[in-house]
């Protein structure tokens, strides 16, 4: 919709305001007008200077922009609160939430949509953005980024920020790493190079580029963009920002050995969260202090850690998060001797992934039964959920996982006595282990002036 309605529309507002109101043209006009001027304009048959628009509203009890657009001059300040609220519902993470906001959020966007308020419908796209994100319909959510995406048309990069990453989650959700990292790396190329140094933009991308660093292997980058993330943290002016910051960085710290300094990393996260009462990311840091335990050997807390971001995550219905989580509680259930309970968990949650959704998982789950079929000798099973695990990491580039499920199998298989086919694999492993996550990303991206 353009700043100003063309004449014909602009004319029966008038006219259907004056009726409301009980005035005659007379009326209206007087006393810089006359009342054949005003018949002519509600006829449309003239278009309407600006001063002669902002006479009549005053006399019509209307704003300008009002008479001119036919948006109320609350509506936006009206949807920016339902917006808010919306938003506050998707991080209380009770019970419902999710659906609730995607509700809300769907009756912005319809009101948006209809009275051209393109902010507040970017705002609305966004939030169902996040929503499938946490439900796990992808490619809804894909689809929502892209709308608001092609909402902003030509607004400077550091505004589409927001939806340029959000469809690069969804990708790499898919397991589409190659793809998130080329979407992530060639916006903060852009951002870099063209000197739009927008600390908040900057540092979401940062802090949404190490996942998929480390899941393809690639952990000097992802070493590189925690550093740059730390560095961007003190300027940024979105607590919540900072904190996803702190949770992401302590991947990289975990993978350095430095699990103190991890730890801590979190636990700054945590605090953050909890000031600013965002339940569903507190839970992702249950679910990371739940992995950094169990690094550590501390299976009977990272246990407890995991079972409370699955019930947590649980609640919220945020589907696809909590099967990934219930993987790596099986891991470690399986580590404490409960195996039983931890096939069981993995057979519940397959039903749940598949190569489209949850692919890193899912294979993380295929390896986890293969080991578990192991130990009870089951060597058929096992090749089995190996060959199905290998076949999704191979799908999705994640070249770290990669060698390490190789090993495995070729382990198995000399076991069984087919030597050919274990060099097969282990050769296959060292390949993905000489250099991963090098042959398939270019160079790295321009550094912001720290």
């Amino acid at each position: 919709m353009s700043e100003r309605d063309d004449p014909v529309t602009i004319g029966r507002r008038v006219q259907q305001l004056r009726a409301e109101r009980g005035l005659t043209q007379k009326q209206l006009a007087e006393p810089a007008y006359t009342p054949a001027y005003v018949s002519t304009l509600e006829a449309g048959r003239v278009r309407a200077s600006d001063e002669a628009l902002r006479h009549i509203a005053e006399r019509l009890g209307v704003a300008y922009d009002e008479l001119v657009t036919g948006r109320s001059a609350r509506l936006a300040t009206e949807l920016r609160l339902q917006l808010t609220g919306a938003q506050r519902i998707l991080a209380t993470g009770a019970t419902g939430a999710t659906e609730a906001a995607a509700e809300a959020f769907t009756a912005v966007l319809g009101e948006a949509e209809t009275h051209g308020l393109v902010e507040e419908r970017v705002a609305a796209l966004l939030g169902l953005g996040e929503c499938g994100i946490d439900t796990g319909d992808l490619d809804a959510a894909r689809r929502h980024f892209e709308q608001a995406e092609q909402a902003l048309g030509a607004a400077p990069l550091p505004t589409r920020v927001p939806a340029l990453r959000g469809r690069a989650v969804a990708h790499y959700l898919a397991g589409e790493l190659r793809y998130a990292v080329y979407l992530l790396e060639s916006t903060l190329d852009e951002l870099n190079r063209g000197g739009l140094h927008d600390p908040d933009a900057l540092l979401l991308l940062y802090a949404s580029v190490i996942g998929p660093y480390m899941d393809l292997g690639a952990h000097a980058r992802a070493a590189q963009a925690a550093e740059l993330a730390l560095a961007l943290a003190p300027r940024a002016g979105d607590p919540a920002l900072v904190a996803r910051m702190h949770r992401s960085v302590a991947r990289t710290l975990l993978a350095e050995g430095r699990i103190a300094e991890a730890d801590a990393s979190l636990a700054k996260a945590a605090e953050l969260y909890r000031g600013l009462q965002i339940r569903t990311e507190l839970a992702h840091c249950h679910w990371m202090r739940g992995y950094v335990c169990a690094q550590n050997g501390e299976l009977d807390r990272a246990e407890a850690e995991l079972r409370e971001a699955r019930a947590m995550l649980s609640a919220k219905r945020a589907a696809l998060y909590t099967s990934q989580v219930a993987v790596e509680l099986a891991d470690v259930l399986h580590r404490r001797g409960k195996s039983d309970e931890a096939a069981a968990l993995l057979h519940e949650v397959l039903a749940d992934l598949s190569s489209e959704r949850g692919a890193l998982h899912s294979a993380a789950a295929h390896r986890l039964l293969g080991i578990i079929a192991e130990d009870a000798r089951d060597t058929e099973a096992a090749e089995e959920h190996y060959v199905r695990a290998l076949s999704l990491l191979e799908r999705a580039g994640a070249a770290g996982d990669l060698a390490d499920l190789c090993r495995l199998l070729g382990d198995l298989l000399r076991r069984t006595g087919r030597v050919e086919a274990a060099l097969d694999a282990y050769r296959t492993g060292l390949g993905h282990r000489t250099a991963p996550g090098t042959t398939t990303l270019g160079p790295a991206p321009a550094q912001p002036p720290l």
